[in-house]
């Protein structure tokens, strides 16, 4: 009987005393995290899980937290990883659409969350930061469960993407997705068990989650395991860390403390960025200042990791590399399948055993997206050049991408629209100094203009506060062309210099 997500990442280290995280200075062993995990999905096996099922979860980055995702693989159970910042609202479309089986969200959101929960037909558990909550005590009560048997194309996970109409799709990542993934770029990146990776990112996210989590433990490495980005924290950790994965955010703000320089840095063998575009004036910062080239990385929620600049070799400023080992990208016109010539903007297409299952219950737009033949269109645009180095130059579904947080438009001014004193708004992108893009609204009043801290108000109920607009501009019209769309490309234009005046 194998499991072979639980067998690769886990198993294999229930005997091991090697440090797996390093939790304000004292070292959790890997066999310990194995044990904890193994309890835990003997506990959700007394909940009434079975294979198959969806565990929505909601809590805080915690050593918990991670041995969730490890008992969801043992359990054969689905798991659903769900941003901290989202509002109830938002929980009780993501539990219901899933069908999920269990929600686990942290103890002070239980009241909030109890009624969403049982409206979607779902249990209610919970597990807090500091090791409290129902199913942390149960699982200090539970015997350690054997691993079901699982195969590389069982479903592990879901990840919610925003659509341009405003509704989420339910990513489905398989055993495979992940373990090909996690193979890749531990190898790509020179990880071994000598690796002490810090990890500062958030984990209900492909990158925090399926990117660092995953390649620490198929490298036998370690991880400095901090809450959240701390600069402090992480400047203290550097010289006894390897590596660090994070977002452009991350070495924005480093860059502004002093105390980052060659020293501190001496004994880093390797910083990673994605999730966002980096400025190639912040390569050129870090480099001077450490010594270090940043390694820019290109992925997507469906995809996990495409692309790649190398870890011996150019690293291309501007650039997201080279297609990782295995993955296939093409660059077509728009809306074919017909390369475009070397050097010239169209869609990218990839194909590899990292790219997903389809879309959750949305067979129309899995037909849209992903080609009977395996090849998926990303909806960004980039180009390639003739030594196969890939820059992404926009993207064709209207996406933000502000602090390393996927933000879609639509979603923004459905809840704009509906605010008494709106007639109508756009939302958009712009250059923001500190998150590479922040969140502009363009507000249509109907009649008098609504004062700017009633719509604050209002979307602070809605929406995760990454998705709330930073700025707010208030607009006779919007520009539109003879078809009458929204120009949001003149709108950006407008605009784009906004933040610098913030």
């Amino acid at each position: 009987m194998t499991n072979p997500l639980y067998d690769t990442l886990f198993a294999r280290h229930r005997d091991s005393d090697a440090p797996f995280m390093y939790l304000n200075g004292r070292a959790m062993p890997y066999g310990a995290f194995v044990d904890r995990a193994a309890r835990m999905a003997g506990a959700m096996g007394a909940l009434g899980l079975e294979p198959g099922d969806r565990l929505a979860a909601q809590v805080g980055k915690s050593p918990d937290a991670v041995a969730l995702y490890a008992a969801c693989a043992a359990a054969g159970v689905v798991l659903l990883p769900l941003n901290t910042a989202y509002t109830p609202a938002e929980i009780a479309y993501f539990v219901s659409d899933a069908e999920a089986a269990l929600l686990v969200a942290d103890p002070g959101a239980e009241a909030a969350l109890t009624e969403v929960a049982h409206q979607a037909g779902a249990r209610i558990a919970t597990l807090g930061q500091d090791g409290g909550g129902s199913l942390a005590e149960a699982t200090d009560a539970a015997d350690p469960a054997e691993p079901v048997a699982r195969d590389e194309s069982d479903l592990a996970a879901f990840l919610y993407t925003s659509g341009t109409t405003g509704r989420s799709k339910g990513a489905m990542l398989s055993q495979g997705n992940l373990l090909s993934n996690a193979r890749t770029l531990t190898d790509h990146w020179r990880f071994d068990a000598g690796d002490n990776l810090i990890h500062a990112l958030p984990i209900f996210h492909t990158h925090g989650l399926f990117v660092a989590i995953n390649v620490t433990l198929t490298a036998g490495g370690a991880m400095t395991f901090l809450p959240r980005f701390d600069i402090d924290a992480i400047l203290d950790a550097m010289p006894g860390a390897t590596a660090m994965m994070g977002v452009p955010t991350f070495y924005t703000r480093l860059l502004a403390d002093p105390r980052l320089d060659r020293e501190r840095t001496a004994n880093m063998r390797l910083f990673v960025s994605g999730s966002a575009p980096m400025l190639p004036e912040t390569h050129r910062q870090w480099t001077e200042r450490t010594g270090h080239r940043i390694l820019e990385r290109y992925g997507m929620t469906e995809t996990n990791m495409n692309t790649s600049n190398p870890y011996e070799g150019e690293r291309r400023p501007g650039t997201v590399g080279l297609p990782l080992p295995g993955v296939d990208l093409r660059i077509c016109t728009p809306g074919t399948t017909d390369p475009v010539p070397q050097g010239e903007t169209g869609m990218i297409e990839v194909r590899g055993p990292n790219v997903f299952q389809g879309y959750w219950r949305m067979p129309e737009k899995t037909a849209a997206e992903l080609r009977p033949d395996g090849w998926f269109i990303t909806g960004d645009l980039g180009r390639q050049d003739a030594e196969g180095y890939v820059t992404i130059v926009g993207r064709d579904k209207d996406l933000v991408i502000s602090g390393g947080f996927n933000i879609y438009p639509r979603e923004v001014e459905e809840v704009l629209d509906a605010q008494p004193g709106v007639l109508e708004s756009a939302v958009i992108g712009i250059p923001h100094p500190d998150l590479g893009e922040g969140l502009l609204a363009v507000v249509v009043p109907d009649g008098d203009t609504p004062p700017e801290e009633t719509l604050r108000r209002a979307l602070e109920t809605e929406l995760a506060r990454f998705k709330q607009p930073r700025l707010y501009v208030f607009a006779p019209e919007l520009p539109r062309n003879t078809m009458g769309k929204v120009q949001k490309a003149a709108l950006r234009r407008t605009h784009a210099g906004a933040f610098d005046a913030t």
